[in-house]
C-alpha cells in the first residue's frame, strides 16, 4: 500500500493530476499507519500475520 501510494503521488505529480495526488497521499498516510502497529508486533485488523 505504500508503494503503490508513493507511485500514484509520482504520477500525480509529473502531469500534474490532482485526484492521482489525492489517492496517493490517502494510501500512503494508511499503509503507514498500518505498518506501525504491525511492525510493533500488535495485531493489524484481527490479524497478526499476513501469511
Amino acid at each position: 500500500m505504500i508503494a503503490i501510494g508513493v507511485i500514484l503521488i509520482i504520477l500525480g505529480f509529473i502531469p500534474h493530476i490532482g485526484i492521482l495526488w489525492t489517492i496517493g497521499m490517502v494510501l500512503l498516510v494508511n499503509g503507514l499507519v498500518l505498518f506501525l502497529p504491525g511492525s510493533l508486533g500488535r495485531a493489524v485488523a484481527g490479524r497478526r500475520l499476513y501469511w
